[in-house]
C-alpha cells in the first residue's frame, strides 16, 4: 500500500525504510546541519529528511553508481524517460506505465506471473548484454533492477549479474518514485561516495549539529545484503559509534535484535548505554519470499 506521506526510493532497495521512515525520523532532532548516511542503500531515509546538506555513502559501488546515473539526468528528466523507453522497446519488454501490451492469453493462463512469463526472454537478453558489456551500464542495470526478481541487485562469484526475471515491470509506481526522486534531489545538496563505513565517517568534518543515521546489514538475518557482515563488522561499527558519542556527534542506528530464534547479544549489550526505541517492522526473506516477524529497534545517543 502506498504511503502518500513518504517518498520512496526508485531503487526499491531490499530492506529500505520506506514503510518505517516516519516512525524512525520521529526520533530525529528538529534541526540537522549535515545528514550523514554510511549505509544509504536506496535512499528512502535521506529523501524524507530535511537538512542543510547530505553526506551519502554505500560500500556497494553499483548502488552508488545507480544514484549517480539518476542524478546525472537532473534538469533533463525527459531524456531519462526517453532513454528508458528506448531500451524497453529495444528488448521488447512489457511497459504497463504506457500501455498494456501483455496478451490476454498469458494473463488468463498465468494469472499471478504473466509479467515474468512475458518478459523472461527479453530480460535474459538484456542481462546478457549487461554482463557482456562489463557491467558498466548503470541505466541497463536500473532496468534489470526494475524487471528483476524482488528488485534486487545480485552478482555471482564471477562478477556477473545473475538475478532472474521478476513479476513486475516499469509501471506507475516506478514513474512516481522517479519523479519524486528527481524533484527532491533538485533541492538537496548531496555528496556521494562508495567507501567502507569507517573510512567514510573518518573523512567527514562533523560537529554536534549533524546527525549520522545508520542502517547497517543485520547480523542475525539472512538476506543477500547481509552475507558479508559478521561479528567483527558489528563490533567495529559499535566502536565507531562510541567514538562519535565521545565527540558529541549525534547518531541514530537501526538494527534487528531478535529474528527467528536468533538474538544479537553484541548489539543488545552495547545498546543499554544509549536510548532504545522499538520499531514496528517485518522482514521479507529472499529465500522463501515470506514475511517473518522480528524485533527491530532504533538506538540514539540523544533524547528526541
Amino acid at each position: 500500500m502506498k504511503n502518500s506521506n513518504v517518498n520512496r526510493s526508485p531503487l526499491f532497495y531490499v530492506g529500505d525504510k520506506y514503510k518505517l521512515v516516519n516512525e524512525i525520523k520521529s526520533h530525529f532532532p528538529a534541526t540537522i546541519r549535515q545528514f550523514v548516511e554510511p549505509f544509504v542503500g536506496g535512499g528512502s531515509v535521506y529523501l524524507n529528511v530535511k537538512a542543510e546538506n547530505y553526506l551519502l555513502n554505500d560500500i556497494n559501488e553499483y548502488v552508488i553508481g545507480l544514484h549517480r546515473m539518476l542524478l546525472s539526468y537532473l534538469g533533463d528528466e525527459q531524456k531519462f524517460f526517453a532513454d528508458v523507453e528506448a531500451l524497453i522497446e529495444r528488448y521488447g519488454l512489457s511497459y504497463s506505465y504506457k500501455e498494456d501490451n501483455v496478451p490476454q492469453e498469458l494473463k488468463t493462463r498465468f494469472v499471478k506471473t504473466y509479467f515474468a512469463k512475458y518478459n523472461k526472454e527479453s530480460y535474459s537478453r538484456m542481462r546478457a548484454d549487461y554482463n557482456e558489456g562489463g557491467c558498466k551500464d548503470s541505466l541497463l542495470l536500473y532496468l534489470l533492477l526494475i524487471y528483476g526478481f524482488n528488485r534486487m541487485i545480485r552478482f555471482n562469484g564471477k562478477g556477473k549479474f545473475n538475478l532472474p526475471v521478476g513479476n513486475v515491470d516499469f509501471n506507475q509506481n516506478t514513474v512516481d518514485a522517479l519523479n519524486a526522486y528527481f524533484e527532491l534531489n533538485a533541492h538537496k545538496q548531496t555528496r556521494w561516495s562508495a567507501l567502507d563505513f569507517e573510512d567514510f565517517l573518518g573523512a567527514q568534518d562533523l560537529n554536534e549539529e549533524d546527525l549520522v543515521y545508520l542502517d547497517p546489514p543485520y547480523l542475525i538475518t539472512f538476506s543477500e545484503y547481509n552475507k558479508l557482515w559478521n561479528e567483527e563488522s558489528e563490533r567495529r561499527l559499535l566502536r565507531v559509534l562510541d567514538a562519535l558519542n565521545e565527540r558529541g556527534i549525534r547518531f541514530a542506528i537501526s538494527n534487528v535484535t531478535h529474528y527467528k530464534g536468533r538474538v544479537n547479544n553484541i548489539f543488545l549489550d552495547w545498546s543499554n548505554q544509549y536510548n532504545i526505541y522499538p520499531i514496528k517492522s517485518n522482514y521479507i526473506s529472499f529465500r522463501d519470499n515470506t514475511i517473518k516477524q522480528f524485533n527491530e529497534v532504533l538506538v540514539t545517543n540523544f533524547h528526541d
